[in-house]
């Protein structure tokens, strides 16, 4: 059976690596699109991905009312999470779903780059009915994917296995999607390397697929995972950083990813409370185009205008961290809505 040694030998991450996108052809890709802008999306009705997705609670007429606000705005681009639950449960059904999404996101003139795997938040998840929000909690119903207890168990890999091949080979040449993040933020919430099994796992059956859409994972910079953050960036075909920090840290980190000369998006930022916004950090991102996914459309179940120290009880914040608008289509910040308006047209 295979493990953890398996995934990790030197002469396979070689030859994984040697399957990527070469620097031309990746560059070549990138000339033809556009400046992508947008945001990690889930509808305001949703409390984490599985609510987003559950037959019961997927809510198309809701995504596309929020998906005509983000274009109102300019916003042509999406993040959006799926979970390897969803897929377990019923693969047909969600595959459907995920269709319909498309065509509400293609209505919009929004492409979408699909998440597949996440080390965020709780480690438990479960089908069904989740959870009411935490009151003042950021994301207090967010699920990893496939969480910490699954990660570790090398049985279960055939079950990821056939996760991630079957939803990449049925949206292999799928014009409506940017591409495929195959984990975010892998090694977050004390995990650490126990992750690089399953991130090196999912890179290779991606490749098996050989979608028509390049391939990234989201890295998470911390010291205590430069491994993984290595393979994060060895392997993908896109480099994609997360970084909620001000504009003069965010510019040293794109100069040293810049030497890599592949595209780079930025897959998460905006902390207004710590100078990270829309302001300081839109124009870095395009005058490089470096395709731009603020955390947050709309306020809703997920609760992120909450800082992620925030505590329960606490009241709405003068200064949102994340999200746009308020769940009536009213903006944050007509000033801020504006300047992206603004600068998406310029």
């Amino acid at each position: 059976m295979k493990d953890k040694d398996y995934y990790l030998n030197d002469s396979f991450l070689e030859d994984l690596e040697s399957r990527k996108w070469s620097i031309q052809r990746i560059n070549n890709w990138y000339e033809k699109q556009p400046w992508f802008i947008g945001c990690n999306y889930i509808p305001s009705t949703a409390i984490n991905q599985l609510e987003m997705f559950q037959e019961e609670t997927f809510d198309p007429n809701r995504i596309d009312e929020e998906l005509g606000w983000a274009e109102s705005i300019g916003f042509n681009a999406l993040r959006v999470f799926l979970h390897n639950l969803l897929w377990e449960d019923d693969s047909e059904r969600l595959k459907q779903r995920i269709d319909s999404l498309l065509n509400i996101c293609a209505d919009h003139k929004m492409k979408v780059l699909f998440v597949l795997f996440d080390d965020m938040w709780n480690q438990k998840p479960k089908l069904g009915i989740q959870p009411d929000p935490i009151p003042g909690i950021h994301n207090s119903g967010w699920v990893a994917s496939p969480g910490k207890r699954r990660l570790k168990r090398f049985e279960e890999f055939h079950v990821f296995e056939e996760y991630v091949s079957s939803i990449i080979d049925s949206f292999a040449h799928d014009s409506r999607i940017i591409g495929w993040d195959i984990y975010n933020e892998p090694g977050n919430m004390g995990i650490g390397k126990k992750s690089l099994p399953l991130v090196v796992a999912a890179i290779s059956w991606a490749r098996e697929v050989n979608p028509s859409q390049p391939i990234t994972v989201g890295a998470f910079y911390d010291p205590l995972i430069i491994e993984v953050n290595k393979i994060a960036l060895t392997q993908s075909d896109i480099l994609s950083f997360h970084h909620y920090k001000n504009a003069n840290e965010t510019k040293e980190l794109i100069k040293e990813l810049q030497e890599l000369k592949r595209p780079i998006f930025c897959t998460e930022y905006l902390s207004r409370n710590s100078g990270n916004l829309f302001e300081t950090h839109l124009p870095l991102f395009k005058k490089h185009k470096i395709a731009a996914f603020n955390w947050g459309l709309v306020s809703g179940k997920t609760q992120t205008i909450y800082s992620w120290l925030s505590k329960k009880g606490d009241p709405e914040p003068e200064i949102w961290f994340h999200d746009i608008f308020r769940e009536d289509g009213t903006p944050f910040s007509q000033k801020e809505v504006d300047f992206i308006k603004a600068i998406v047209k310029d």
